[in-house]
Formats: structure tokens, sequence, C-alpha cells
């Protein structure tokens, strides 16, 4: 089956058709910068000329930054406000003309990476953090993936993401070891609270690993996601394809 993915994230919006038997993109993905304060109509308009590139028809699939409960979008933190109560799936379908599933975008990446990627065959319990322009979260035990917003946590008075988010790091000018070294007191505070036994870390910065991943130093194993920046489409994709999505 092959089934469009979208993945919303705070600076930028990616989409390329997947094959689910597989989790490979079908053609090259498209990324198309967001506007800075994009409402949700414009964003869908973003969306919509997504499927029209890949003259999409099928099912669409589409990760959100945000809680996500049936079609209703809950938060936006890191985009525009008026998302906030907003029914996302009757937004998405009446501007891409197609079936659309949503779901957050690191409950995809998490159902990606345990499915096709670095969780593939894992049974135990098992956490992924999406480092970007925030930081998205979702715990997987046994194939069963729950959306978590555990960027929020509070440290230092503020959400966790405004301190260690990949974002966060360039904004702060933190050097890759000054800015693991936060981040490691970040992931041991989850992990008291979660004990996960495998820490899987996505986003783009999960290509530069080797550069901060020495200082973590968590007590789980920790790995970067296998299908790295793609993992959000390829969810999207999947969850399009589930029998309650």
């Amino acid at each position: 089956m092959k089934t469009l993915g979208i993945d919303i994230g705070g600076s930028a919006i990616k989409g390329a058709p997947v094959d689910l038997k597989t989790g490979w993109l079908l053609a090259e993905r498209l990324r198309i910068e967001i506007p800075k304060i994009a409402t949700p109509a414009a964003t869908a308009k973003i969306v919509a000329q997504i499927a029209q590139h890949f003259k999409w028809h099928g099912p669409v699939g589409i990760g959100f930054p945000g809680v996500i409960h049936g079609s209703r979008i809950l938060t936006s933190a890191n985009l525009h406000p008026k998302f906030v109560g907003c029914d996302g799936v009757k937004l998405f379908a009446a501007a891409t003309g197609c079936r659309v599933a949503l779901t957050n975008d690191a409950a995809a990446a998490a159902l990606a990476e345990m499915r096709y990627g670095a969780g593939r065959g894992f049974q135990g319990k098992a956490l992924l953090l999406t480092l970007g322009t925030g930081i998205g979260s979702a715990l997987v035990f046994r194939g069963s993936v729950v959306p978590c917003e555990l960027g929020h946590l509070p440290m230092r008075g503020r959400d966790a993401e405004r301190f260690v988010s990949a974002l966060a790091r360039k904004r702060r000018g933190l050097s890759w070891e000054e800015w693991g070294v936060e981040l490691g007191g970040y992931v041991r505070m989850l992990e008291h609270i979660l004990w996960p036994e495998l820490i899987i870390i996505g986003g783009g910065v999960s290509a530069k690993s080797r550069r901060f991943f020495r200082f973590v130093k968590p007590r789980a194993r920790m790995v970067p996601a296998k299908l790295r920046n793609e993992a959000g489409i390829v969810g999207a994709a999947a969850w399009a394809a589930e029998p309650l999505a």
C-alpha cells in the first residue's frame, strides 16, 4: 500500500509518498518552509501544495506538533495559536480533497522507528525524543505508541524544550559538549519517571549523534533514529493506514 505522509514541523512542512511495506520514500521528499506566523489556513495551503506536487488523490497521513484528540488539535506551542481547538482533519481534508488521518508528530516518528527503524523487533519499553524546534516525545511498549508532551516538563521554571531542543542549542550558542551535558540532565529526569529500556533520538540532529551522544550518559541504551528526519513522514503515512486512524 502507498500513502502520502506529511510532517508538519515548527519551521517547515515535509512530505513524500511512502511504501508501507518497506517504509521507503517513493519519491524525493518535498520540503517547504513555514512563514513565522502561518495561520491554519496558510498551513493548509502548504499541505495542499505538497499533495498537488505529487499529484496525490489517495489517503494522506499528517503528523502535527501538538496534542491531538480524535480530529481536534488541542495545543500548538510552536505554531500559530489559532490551531488550538481546530478540527485538523476537516481543515486538511478540505485543502487536499483527500481522506486525512491526523496524529501527533512524535507519535508518528515513533511508529516509523518501531516498525521500520531503530526499534524494529524491540518489544520492551522505548522512549523516542525528536529534537528540533521543540522536543517531541512518545513512549512505546510492545508496539503500542503513546504520544507524550515531555518537552513541556518544567526545567528552571520554563519548558524543558526552551533549554535542550536543537533550536535552543543554536539560540544559546552552546557547544555540542555543553548541550549534551544539559540534554543528559533532562534525559535522566525522564528516566527516573519512565524507566525506558531503549531511548531513540530523532530529528535532524540525530545525524550528528557522534558529536553529543557521549556527553548525555543515560542509564538506558540510547541510539539515533535510523530514519532520521524522514521518520515523521513515514510514520504519518503508516498512521493513515491504521484501522482506527
